[in-house]
Formats: structure tokens, C-alpha cells, sequence
């Protein structure tokens, strides 16, 4: 009898499946491959990594000129603003991990972890903003029982700015996001923190970016308010728009295209709006696509060395001037990773954070075989530190340096997105083709 009951059941769910199917099938929708999508996942951590580690060689050396040019690629670094170099590289190039070794975790890559580790162990799509606190609270050391820097002898939980001043508004006064990000409780709200903690959720709904808005959306407000707010949904809704378009279309054109569409989503008067303007008409004007440095340096003069567009420079973290460098990567980078690096590296201010926001986008669209192919090697460390900066986690390669592998990181990751494709799409996920039917929807259209 329990046979035939399980019988029933499977046939039911094989024909609302189908049924789904069939209904998807007949409105505009996309076909994804979810293997393919595992090794583009692969290729986002990977090239995040590379670019955020290449990007702390220049980390906070350059806030005002004499800022790098390309003629520096290559020489030594100077020291940051603090007075430390880079402790894993002295020379600007590019940094690469063989296999055998192990990529570090970083905070370009750690709370995006953390985020990715949440949804999966909570079995949902949206983190609510006790899921959040609860998850930053056991995950992040505080500065009280952090380990030791070696490089800088004393206590260090690799946070700062509006990161630091969120965790602590959880910790001592139990606030949950987004009061978190308040101006009232955090005046730190407007720094670049957003940016560089929640572009991937952009990559977990495809090709649809207001699902991956509201997903983000309390990440997001976990550090960032009104303009740092809307620049990091710019990532958000680029990340998003990366699984669809002409795939035969070259990747500068196809970024240039996203990056126009994720325009859309930044309010028309807001000083980020504006800058992403400027950016744009000063490389369209540039006759001289090679001469990125005349773009940076006219940022510098418009909105640091004076006010202009509503923007005024706070400090070289600001969510602003970060923004505006990072257009100049990739516009100027075109689509082509080891340039959009290069340039990212050499720009100034927060280096390696758009650096590695637009590595991992690239990554994404290269997959890994591609930022493989794209620094001539054969192929590189896959394996995660996240324990150089968290605690707590899982470890998934209990028999080599490290927890975790990009390969298991990028599964677990599709696993989320058959949920938001089921769940919040109202689209189909096919294991026996092992792809997803996801229905597209107009800009107007309520997802």
C-alpha cells in the first residue's frame, strides 16, 4: 500500500513538473545548463580571488597623485597609508596560486562566504536580519578574541569601516540589519562595505535581477544606506544580467551593455548616477582607449579635489570615489580580465575591491577554464582559506590545507539556485537534463 501511495506522489510531482515545464516553455524563458553553471561559479571564485589578491599589492598606497600609471606594472609597491607594504607580494603583478598551495580568504570574498553558507544551511532564498546577525555573530571574530596578526602584532577581525561598525551594533547592542546601517546608529554608512559583500547574490538568481535585489537587499542594509546602498545593487543587477545576453557577443560590449541596463537601477539624481555619467562620456570622448589614467585622474580633480554631483570625499573607503574607479576598469578593461586587473590594481584609493568585483564577474563569464586560459596556465589552486579570517565553519577538505575547494563552494551554489529558480521564479529545475527553464520578464513585470 505505502508503495503504491510513493507511486502516486512521484507521478503527481512529474506531472506539476511538467506541467511547469510546459507553462515556462511558453512564455519567453532561458535555458541553463546547471554543470555549466557549476564551472562559471568555479570561475567567479577564482577570479575574485586573483583579482582581490593582485589588488592588495596597491591596497590603499595611491588616494591622490602621484597616483600609478601602466608604466609602474611590475615595479615594486610602494607602502599603504598606514605605513605597511603588501605582505604576500612586493612587486604590482599578478598574483596567482598554484595547486598545493591555498588561496586566503579575504573580505572581498569572506562575507560573501558566510552569506552563501547561511542561505544553504537555512534552506532559503532571503536571510532575515536575525538569520544575518546571528550568522555575522558566530562566523566574525570580534577584535577582543580575534587571533594575532602576524604582520601586525596585535588582534585583527578583518573588518573595518561600516563592516566593524555593523558587527559591534550587533554584538553590544543586538541591533539586526537594516538598523544596522541607519545613520543614526552607524555614520559609516556611505563607505564602500556593500560593495564588496554581496555582488554574488546577482549571480543566484539569473538573469533576473529583482529576485536577486530583494534577496541581497537585507545584506546589503546590513552596512549601506541610500548611495552606498544603490551602488552595490549596480553589482547586484550586473551580476545578474551576466547569465543571459548574446553569448557571441564580445565581453566588452556585452559589460557595456549590463552596465547601462544596472544604470537604470541607480535613482536619476543621485550622486552615483551622476558619476557613472561622467565616467562613461570621459572614456566615450577618449579618442585613446589605452589612456585610462587621464579618466582616474579626472575623477580625482571632480570629486575629490572638489565637490561636485552632491558627492563629497569623506575618506579614500568612501562608497563614491571607489564606485567611480571602479567604471574606469571596466570600461577601459573591456572585457578582457588581465587588463581590467591591471587597471583595477594600478587606479588608487581601495584597490583591490572593485579589482575584484569585476575579477569575479569576469571570472563568472569565463568560467574557470577560461581565467585559466586567460593568465596561460594550466591549471590553479582551487583550494579556500576561510578560516584565515572566520571561524566556525564546516571543513569540507578535512585532508588538505584549507576548508573548502571552489569546485564544492560553486555546487552548493547551484544547489541555491534550484531553490530561487523553484521558488521565487516560478521556473523549472530539470535534473533530468540537468538545466533550468527560467521565465524572463519584462522591466515592468513584478517578480
Amino acid at each position: 500500500m505505502r508503495s503504491h501511495f510513493l507511486l502516486a506522489i512521484a507521478a503527481l510531482v512529474t506531472g506539476l513538473t511538467k506541467a511547469r515545464a510546459d507553462q515556462a516553455a511558453d512564455r519567453p524563458h532561458i535555458v541553463v545548463s546547471r554543470a555549466a553553471y557549476a564551472e562559471q561559479l568555479h570561475g567567479f571564485w577564482l577570479g575574485q580571488s586573483i583579482a582581490n589578491w593582485t589588488g592588495l599589492i596597491t591596497e590603499m598606497v595611491k588616494v591622490a597623485p602621484p597616483f600609478y600609471t601602466d608604466d609602474d606594472w611590475g615595479k615594486p609597491a610602494d607602502r599603504a597609508i598606514w605605513g605597511q607594504y603588501a605582505p604576500h607580494a612586493g612587486t604590482i603583478d599578478f598574483f596567482l596560486v598554484k595547486p598545493g598551495l591555498v588561496w586566503g580568504a579575504d573580505d572581498d570574498t569572506d562575507i560573501e562566504y558566510l552569506y552563501q553558507h547561511l542561505l544553504d544551511s537555512h534552506q532559503t532564498c532571503v536571510l532575515s536580519g536575525d538569520q544575518i546577525r546571528d550568522g555575522w555573530l558566530r562566523h566574525i571574530y570580534s577584535n577582543e578574541d580575534a587571533p594575532l596578526s602576524a604582520i601586525r602584532f596585535h588582534r585583527e577581525n578583518s573588518l573595518w569601516v561600516s563592516n566593524e561598525k555593523a558587527y559591534y551594533l550587533m554584538k553590544d547592542r543586538g541591533l539586526r540589519p537594516p538598523a544596522t546601517s541607519e545613520p543614526e546608529h552607524n555614520e559609516l554608512y556611505s563607505m564602500i562595505d556593500a560593495q564588496l559583500t554581496t555582488e554574488f547574490f546577482g549571480l543566484l538568481a539569473p538573469a533576473r535581477p529583482k529576485v536577486a535585489l530583494r534577496m541581497a537587499h537585507l545584506p546589503i542594509r546590513t552596512t549601506a544606506k541610500n548611495e552606498a546602498e544603490w551602488i552595490a545593487e549596480f553589482y547586484v543587477v550586473m551580476h545578474s544580467l551576466a547569465a543571459g545576453g548574446d553569448n557571441n557577443a564580445p565581453l566588452g560590449s556585452r559589460l557595456r551593455a549590463m552596465a547601462a541596463q544596472a544604470r537604470k537601477q541607480l535613482p536619476s539624481d543621485s550622486y552615483a548616477a551622476k558619476m557613472y555619467d561622467f565616467v562613461e562620456a570621459a572614456y566615450q570622448a577618449n579618442a585613446d582607449k589605452a589612456d585610462w589614467e587621464s579618466t582616474r585622474d579626472a575623477i580625482y580633480e571632480r570629486y575629490q579635489l572638489t565637490s561636485h554631483d552632491g558627492y563629497e570625499y569623506q575618506q579614500a573607503f568612501d562608497a563614491g570615489i571607489n564606485f567611480a574607479a571602479s567604471l574606469v576598469s571596466l570600461f577601459y578593461g573591456d572585457g578582457d580580465l588581465r587588463r581590467t586587473i591591471q587597471i583595477g590594481t594600478l587606479a588608487g584609493w581601495d584597490s583591490d575591491n572593485p579589482t575584484a568585483t569585476w575579477g569575479g564577474l569576469l571570472g563568472f563569464m569565463l568560467g574557470r577554464q577560461g581565467v585559466e586560459q586567460a593568465f596561460g596556465q594550466g591549471k590553479l589552486s582551487e583550494t579556500y582559506w576561510i578560516h584565515r579570517t572566520r571561524r566556525n565553519f564546516p571543513d569540507h577538505t578535512p585532508s588538505r590545507v584549507g576548508e573548502d575547494t571552489f569546485s564544492q563552494m560553486a555546487k552548493r551554489g547551484v544547489r541555491i539556485v534550484d531553490r530561487v529558480v523553484g521558488q521565487h521564479m516560478q521556473g523549472v529545475v530539470d535534473l533530468e537534463n540537468d538545466a533550468w527553464l527560467i521565465p524572463m520578464v519584462a522591466d515592468s513585470d513584478r517578480d
